[in-house]
């Protein structure tokens, strides 16, 4: 009798710890002690519970981003990747059986939105991580916010110099942001590889906007005039972010007769300076960010283009590969049976696919582990990533470096797309066959 009682015990037990490990709750992890000898002293338990925004059969995720306004054009094409990257691990089960719940806000491109946006999803929604955080202005202004929210942040739409670390190992310098997308400052050194290249270019004419993009670019493009020194010199001109009149800075660029000109701004600006320049007949060759890689940009000022006497090149940088058939294909094919098919070319979509992939294979790293936000941040250093239709990133041993790999792209002569120049390749590699 005394040995059935003792197994129903040891039953009833083994049922109460099985219920009390549901996903939800605390699971207690055994961490043993033991002497130098190999005796075991001591047994105790470490304490895991799941972050804000995870329930037995959801995961909340969320963002904000210009879906209507003047960079509407690029946020909602943005969003709909994002999206249909999560309907479509949804629609497979989701992660551990947890279906995604995206949450998201129209913050305009106002940083003073973004701001309250950003706290509503932190603090009411109580969402799980931030996915693409959107746009220049309105990171710079939530920056601090949620790295003292200690939420992880997976993809940043924008290359701002802050977001670029070599030691993120706490929370509190970063370890919790995941920039995939070139950082600026990098992209500016790339764009004077690639001109030195393309035009053997020596007078490098900058004309860049009063604000974060505009600025860390002039930076990259300085710094690496800098390292290679000698004959090389910048000549540079600042205009406003959304300037409607750029003629002075393009009389700059003309009356010293530079080589090249760095259009060292995003969509907004960038077919004000293109009409600019063709209006006072500056034909020198344009080289701007991957930030305007992108059909409808250039739509802006494709009849301008196609109507001027005297072609010239305009280049952008780009990095993601669409000559990886494989990949593009799956990306295509993600957009027709799970978002918007409309999208499906679009370059902005593109990228709010690539930042829904790194979010969801982050999750999937965590499969079978509490899900919270330790862990998830532990998973994102675990193994490098493929970047989708690109090259590859590791965030292990605090690196946050974004992509430092892009190809070359030019405006067709009709103006109305881009073409491919040269493929996908690392700055380094490029840096080293101009040096």
């Amino acid at each position: 009798m005394k040995k059935v009682i003792s197994i129903m015990l040891v039953i009833t037990m083994m049922v109460t710890m099985l219920v009390g490990c549901g996903k939800d709750e605390k699971v207690d992890n055994p961490v043993t002690s033991t002497t130098k000898g190999g005796d075991v002293v001591a047994t105790t338990t470490k304490e895991e519970k799941v972050s804000q925004g995870v329930t037995d059969t959801t995961v909340k995720v969320g963002n904000t981003a210009a879906t209507s306004g003047a960079l509407a054009a690029v946020g909602v094409p943005f969003n709909a990747g994002i999206e249909a990257r999560f309907k479509q691990a949804n629609d497979a089960g989701g992660i551990d059986g947890r279906m995604i719940e995206f949450v998201h806000y129209d913050d305009e491109f106002d940083p003073v939105k973004a701001l309250a946006a950003t706290e509503k999803l932190i603090n009411d929604d109580k969402v799980f991580a931030i996915n693409g955080h959107f746009g220049t202005p309105t990171i710079g202004a939530t920056l601090d916010l949620v790295k003292t929210s200690e939420i992880p942040v997976v993809y940043f739409a924008a290359g701002i110099a802050s977001l670029y670390n070599e030691d993120a190992t706490t929370l509190e310098n970063g370890k919790g942001l995941f920039p995939v997308q070139p950082i600026y400052i990098t992209e500016g050194r790339l764009m004077v590889a690639r001109a030195i290249e393309e035009h053997q270019a020596k007078k490098i004419g900058v004309i860049y906007t009063n604000d974060d993009a505009g600025k860390d670019l002039l930076n990259g493009i300085e710094n690496q005039v800098k390292k290679l020194g000698g004959s090389y010199t910048v000549v540079k001109e600042q205009i406003n972010p959304g300037a409607t009149d750029v003629s002075s800075a393009v009389l700059k660029m003309k009356n010293e007769e530079v080589d090249v000109i760095m259009a060292a701004s995003i969509q907004a600006t960038l077919p004000t300076i293109i009409k600019g320049l063709i209006s006072q007949g500056v034909s020198k060759p344009v080289f701007t960010t991957y930030s305007n890689a992108d059909a409808t940009t250039i739509a802006n000022f494709a009849d301008d283009y196609a109507a001027s006497k005297e072609k010239f090149p305009i280049y952008s940088n780009a990095w993601v590969d669409l000559s990886n058939k494989e990949e593009v294909d799956f990306f295509v094919k993600g957009m027709t049976d799970f978002g918007k098919p409309e999208y499906a070319g679009n370059a902005f979509a593109m990228a709010g696919w690539i930042a829904g992939c790194f979010m969801v294979e982050g999750l999937e790293r965590t499969s079978g582990q509490v899900l919270n936000w330790e862990n998830f941040m532990e998973a994102m250093e675990s193994a490098e990533f493929k970047i989708p239709m690109g090259g590859t990133l590791n965030y292990a041993d605090g690196q946050r470096l974004g992509t430092q790999a892009m190809s070359l792209l030019k405006v067709s002569e009709d103006g109305l797309s881009w073409e491919n120049v040269k493929p996908v390749e690392d700055l380094n590699v490029i840096i080293d066959r101009v040096k």
